[in-house]
């Protein structure tokens, strides 16, 4: 690919040939580029190509990573972004059990190369532009399906369709580049900003700074429209509008662009920014007249280790990041790098509030069904979430585009998140959350009645019985005729009762 003009150049035998031109690459946050290097299993490589890809969600990223003259000669490999992390991935021939790619559906599990996989998603994508020297053609025009599998082992297996002439099949693995040693990367602070891309908010003519290059929607700060740029600036650009300023009026507790230094799945406690702040609602089912819930989540971004999100729930506060392989899941229990979860909630959620800037398209009102679980026994801060965006469906009926994504964390103390972020004491009080036991979830109104009434019936029962049984005690102590004996039958008919030895209202024994 001329970095020049863009050509690209397919060279047979000591031949070149111009096949077409690549478009201008969509510039994004990652700190990865040409040249750049590392080592990967205990040999050096070297990044000498790059793919950007496009697809209704957003974009990603596919470097070409060359690796030294070894053994077997020179291998290629490719480094690509999952979510904001990174996987190193190399090709395979395709197995022979490998499932057709459409036939596959999001959350589906299948069988590949004799092992389990889960389908995490199936979408149609285009190549946007390619950079560097590249293994072999680039397919410059049309699109094509791609489905991420996932297993229990942390690995990412890609079924690929945009070789027309044969399927490819890679299988990959997480990987930091703390870890990797990698030199030559990109010059940049750990909070991004680029002043010189700004664009007109389409709704109110508001001027709009985007701060990180890898954004695909951002709200203005005017009007509150929630702007897609997932096109890239200059593109046709899609608003809607939000009518209200978040739950109950309220602006975020964090403020945007504030940095915050906590330990979220990392060896050591890093500076993670805000980036983005959303509100979202559980969707109650047809017929349940559960009290609706909102919480917020606050986009976290750090240049290495990617995105995280901090959850500020009912519960109290939490965070999770995406991971990268897919738990095990047997009925309502599921394990996951040698924990053990136990499911809690499943409901649908929807997205009510946009504040700042994201790393995928964020749609008005945008759906997910939502399963939550909690870690058991010495597990029991861990916290597991799985989301599944639109309708499933195959391929063949034109439903492309679902996704499954699984999220993994902790719970966090509101003082540690105050701490962190450097909140007032005054406004401290504020972040304080009652946190529920695992497994309570909030009752309805029909069914504390119901249980109220419930109760009350069982009550007056034993109530009966324990009355009926005192009177008959004293029918046999003191005879038919009693006064005693007729007391009791007396306070029984009206619903009273009375103690008869000790244990007052008052304390100390004697009759009452």
């Amino acid at each position: 690919m001329c970095s020049f003009c863009r050509s690209t150049l397919v060279r047979d035998g000591e031949a070149l040939l111009r096949i077409g031109t690549s478009a201008e690459l969509f510039d994004d946050h990652s700190p990865l580029q040409l040249g750049a290097g590392g080592t990967h299993q205990g040999v050096r490589f070297t990044l000498v190509g790059r793919l950007q890809y496009g697809y209704e969600g957003g974009t990603w990223n596919e470097w070409h990573a060359l690796f030294d003259n070894g053994p077997d000669g020179q291998r290629s490999g490719w480094l690509s972004e999952d979510n904001g992390a990174y996987v190193f991935a190399f090709e395979s021939p395709l197995p022979a059990d490998a499932p057709a790619l459409d036939t596959l559906t999001a959350g589906q599990r299948v069988l590949a190369g004799g092992r389990a996989w889960d389908v995490a998603s199936v979408v149609r994508a285009h190549l946007i532009a390619a950079q560097g020297e590249l293994p072999r053609p680039p397919q410059l025009h049309g699109d094509f399906v791609v489905a991420d599998l996932r297993s229990g082992n942390d690995e990412v297996a890609t079924l690929d369709g945009s070789d027309p002439g044969q399927i490819g099949w890679s299988i990959g693995r997480p990987v930091l580049l703390s870890a990797m040693a990698m030199r030559g990367l990109a010059e940049g602070a750990k909070e991004k900003t680029l002043g010189a891309r700004g664009i007109e908010c389409p709704n109110c003519g508001n001027a709009l700074a985007i701060t990180l290059a890898s954004t695909k929607s951002l709200s203005c700060n005017q009007c509150n429209a929630v702007v897609d740029i997932s096109a890239g600036v200059g593109g046709e650009l899609s608003h809607y509008a939000q009518n209200n300023s978040g739950e109950g009026g309220l602006e975020p507790q964090i403020p945007l662009g504030r940095s915050g230094t906590l330990k979220l799945g990392t060896s050591e406690a890093q500076p993670w920014q805000v980036v983005g702040y959303q509100e979202r609602c559980d969707i109650p089912a047809p017929g349940d007249d559960e009290e609706q819930t909102f919480w917020r989540e606050y986009l976290l971004y750090h240049r290495e280790h990617g995105f995280a999100f901090l959850v500020d729930s009912e519960d109290g506060w939490s965070w999770v990041r995406p991971i990268t392989g897919a738990p095990q899941v047997k009925g309502n229990r599921a394990q996951y790098r040698g924990a053990n979860y136990q499911e809690k909630y499943t409901y649908d959620a929807r997205v009510t509030w946009v504040q700042g800037e994201f790393y995928w398209k964020v749609v008005r009102g945008e759906r997910a069904t939502v399963t939550d679980y909690v870690g058991t026994g010495r597990d029991s801060k861990k916290r597991l979430s799985r989301e599944q965006t639109r309708s499933g469906g195959a391929i063949a009926s034109g439903k492309v585009g679902t996704e499954v994504v699984w999220s993994a964390g902790e719970t966090l103390d509101a003082a540690v998140v105050a701490d962190a972020f450097g909140i007032p004491a005054a406004e401290r009080a504020a972040m304080q959350r009652d946190v529920a036991p695992v497994g309570a979830k909030r009752i309805s109104t029909t069914t504390l009645i119901l249980i109220i009434v419930v109760l009350f019936i069982v009550v007056s029962a034993l109530s009966e019985c324990s009355s009926s049984d005192r009177c008959d005690e004293l029918r046999q102590t003191f005879g038919p005729n009693s006064n005693e004996y007729r007391q009791c039958v007396a306070q029984r008919g009206s619903g009273t009762s009375s103690r008869t030895s000790g244990g007052s209202w008052g304390g100390g024994g004697g009759h009452k």
